[in-house]
């Protein structure tokens, strides 16, 4: 079964459940400071998990596009990739965990065809933020009973402590912030029975082992609490199901296949590698993995500049050149011909045009884009092999130095080092990359954040004002002038736009004063509800780029602004106090980026 025939029905069978189909978002959040991409389904739903009503209701299925990119360094084994789609379905404050259980497993058994003596499943054993859940143990066995297995406890059904067995998205209850939705989880494994269990892992093989015998391929997280501020579990006002499901695990588990690369999804770009390179797929563990790395990283980079993310120096962009200049460099690793990462951009766009149509504007500019990054970076490895003809002697600080500032992996710079009879200290090299991560680390705490900070007074004022403001500049600049992304704290609010050029000091000023007079005129704030389609025929702006389900809230300020948007927001501008623009500076060619705050009168 190929993988778009799983995509489909899952989302049919869903809304044959009687949940509506909702579009998948951006990978650039729009509302969320805690991660710099989407990375889970249920991300975008917050607010509403939270308690706030859906425009599309209470039963909801997607398939959404993921990125993680904590997993660019996992990268090159038979499962890890950055880029994936996650199948959710979600209840808000609907059904709950005996009918998530059944349909899920019906799905995979009566649907897909899965051997259900080939999944296991697993539980939270419970501690003292959360009760063990005995509910979810009892249907699962109903469940395994109806297609004639006996699931025992520690057999067939497993239970886990809350670092396995609960979801939120900072981790285990202690780990959640205040106002964070969580709650126990139900993880379904597939066995690949003829992988044998490598006894370096465990004395005896389970769902969680590390092994590789068992994959995860769906967890239905019941979200029922919140960290409140005296830093308890409390209890949402509705009982929330958040399954998630990774579309390619499925679809490997489904054809036994425990290299996730094998899946058809992949199948056109290792072809593409071979033939680029002369090396075939498996021959090799080093160039395997290589081959991994390039297909992943050119399939991650090309869905990130669908959605935006074109490679520069700053924010997502910033992942985006570090994916494309990793495939190439192992691209290099392998001898493949210049030009590879293009194409293999080309074909994923391809490979998903069904699924998520780009128009042709702008898939011309994404290729465009990675094309320039490939010579460019292909241009600075040429200067790197220059200098290095200047060094007598390459050691490991050298290396790294090689590595930081032309791209040069290890591999490429202890080849160098062997022709020319030198050995390479790889622990220095290692020593100066350990450092360098640190610095990375430390330096972007607090960076490449989107969205809200929280639901405060002040925040919830800023992210009104940006509404003011998202006007403003279009009656200023002209309608060019679009969002491109937000993120506000309770100190200033950042707004990101599209304009070709630097504001003059005049323009600035005529964009405040237009802001503090629709403060001043107390302005009535209020939404309605209606289609996306209809929405747009009425004037209200959306969010660049971004995908809206066919029902969305329209919020209204007076006679002066009309968005689409979430929420939430004051009642009145009368609340929000003088509005004064700090600073104004770009963020990439044809973005521009202010900052603002509100000041008490």
């Amino acid at each position: 079964m190929k993988t778009e025939e799983i995509r489909k029905k899952y989302i049919e069978f869903f809304k044959n459940k009687g949940h509506q189909e909702i579009p998948s978002a951006s990978l650039i959040p729009q509302n969320d400071p805690t991660t710099l991409f989407t990375s889970s389904g249920m991300q975008p739903l917050v607010p509403y998990l939270l308690g706030e009503p859906h425009p599309e209701g209470r039963r909801l299925v997607n398939s959404q596009r993921a990125f993680r990119s904590q997993d660019i360094e996992e990268v090159g084994d038979n499962r890890h990739t950055t880029f994936f789609e996650m199948l959710g379905n979600w209840s808000l404050g609907d059904y709950f965990k005996k009918e998530q259980l059944a349909w899920i497993f019906k799905f995979l058994i009566n649907e897909l065809g899965f051997d259900p003596n080939k999944i296991y499943v697993t539980v939270f054993e419970g501690d003292a933020d959360a009760p063990k859940d005995t509910e979810s143990i009892k249907i699962w066995k109903e469940l395994f009973a109806a297609v004639g297995i006996n699931a025992k406890e520690g057999e067939k059904i497993f239970a886990y402590n809350a670092r396995k067995n609960w979801w939120s998205r900072a981790g285990e209850p202690e780990k959640m912030p205040v106002g964070e939705p969580g709650g126990p989880d139900s993880e379904i494994f597939y066995e690949f029975v003829n992988v044998p269990h490598n006894p370096a892992f465990a004395e005896k093989c389970h769902p969680n082992c590390d092994c590789g015998r068992f994959l995860e391929i769906g967890n239905s997280v019941f979200m029922e609490y919140k960290k409140s501020s005296n830093g308890k579990l409390e209890f949402l006002p509705q009982k929330n199901v958040d399954f998630g499901g990774g579309l390619e695990r499925i679809s490997a588990a489904l054809a036994d296949e425990n290299d996730i690369y094998k899946i058809d999804l992949f199948h056109p770009l290792i072809v593409k590698i071979e033939k680029a390179s002369g090396v075939v797929y498996g021959s090799g563990e080093a160039s395997t993995k290589a081959i991994r790395i390039i297909a992943d990283h050119s399939r991650a980079a090309a869905m990130l500049m669908a959605d935006g993310a074109m490679p520069s120096n700053k924010a997502q962009g910033y992942v985006t050149r570090r994916l494309a200049r990793r495939a190439i460099r192992f691209a290099k690793q392998i001898k493949a011909s210049e030009g590879l990462i293009t194409e293999l951009v080309k074909t994923v766009l391809q490979i998903y045009q069904n699924a998520y149509p780009l128009p042709q504007q702008q898939t011309e500019k994404v290729i465009e884009a990675i094309s320039s990054e490939e010579k460019k970076f292909n241009a600075m490895i040429g200067k790197g092999l220059k200098e290095i003809e200047k060094i007598d002697q390459i050691d490991g600080a050298i290396a790294f130095k090689l590595f930081e500032t032309f791209g040069f992996p290890w591999e490429m710079t202890e080849e160098i080092a062997r022709e020319r009879g030198q050995k390479v200290d790889k622990e220095q090299f290692e020593a100066e990359f350990k450092k360098h991560q640190e610095r990375s680390r430390t330096a972007s705490q607090g960076m490449f954040k989107g969205g809200l900070q929280d639901h405060s007074e002040e925040v919830v004022r800023l992210h009104t004002a940006t509404h003011l403001l998202h006007q403003s500049l279009r009656l200023v600049l002209g309608n060019g002038a679009k969002q491109m992304g937000s993120n506000i704290t309770a100190e200033r609010l950042r707004f990101d736009f599209s304009h070709p050029t630097k504001l003059t000091e005049s323009e600035l000023k005529t964009i405040e004063d237009l802001v503090n007079e629709q403060i001043k005129k107390e302005l009535a704030i209020s939404f309605t509800v209606s289609t996306y389609k209809e929405a747009i025929a009425e004037g209200a702006l959306a969010f660049f780029g971004e995908r809206y389900p066919e029902k969305v809230k329209i919020y209204t300020i007076g006679d002066f602004s009309k968005e689409i948007c979430g929420g939430p927001h004051v009642e009145n501008t009368k609340l929000l106090g003088r509005f004064k623009i700090q600073k104004e500076e770009s963020v990439g060619e044809g973005t521009r980026r202010i900052y603002a705050k509100l000041e008490t009168v």
